[in-house]
């Protein structure tokens, strides 16, 4: 399914913890949209994968590892292309590359990354 700014595909976990995204374009953050309807960030919010409890750890790794890389680098181009997502990243010393879930709850961005 393709949106003209941006196609998002979340494959979500259970209890609105991270989901995986793949989006096309370069949305701006109020022109994000799902498939099913348009979504306002608000705000933008980075998590280490690290600092999850070990349950949540392990779905976002399965996920990890049932994700196409083609996927991924989708996803982390956009978040290159999206100036305030890139921001948020760049002031916590870390940069696309190690994003590796997004999840997208009441106008809330959290982008979950691996660091280490």
């Amino acid at each position: 399914m393709r949106i003209v700014t941006a196609s998002v595909i979340i494959a979500a976990l259970s209890l609105g913890t991270p989901a995986f995204a793949q989006a096309q374009g370069a949305p701006s953050q109020s022109e994000a949209q799902t498939p099913q309807s348009s979504t306002v960030i608000r705000s933008i919010q980075v998590v280490d994968v690290k600092d999850l409890q070990p349950a949540v750890r392990s779905k976002v790794d399965e996920l990890v590892a049932n994700t196409r890389e083609e996927d991924i680098r989708s996803l982390r181009k956009s978040i290159d292309a999206t100036p305030e997502a890139a921001a948020v990243l760049k002031a916590k010393g870390l940069n696309s590359s190690q994003v590796v879930a997004i999840n997208i709850v009441d106008g809330v961005l959290t982008m979950f990354a691996k660091t280490a």
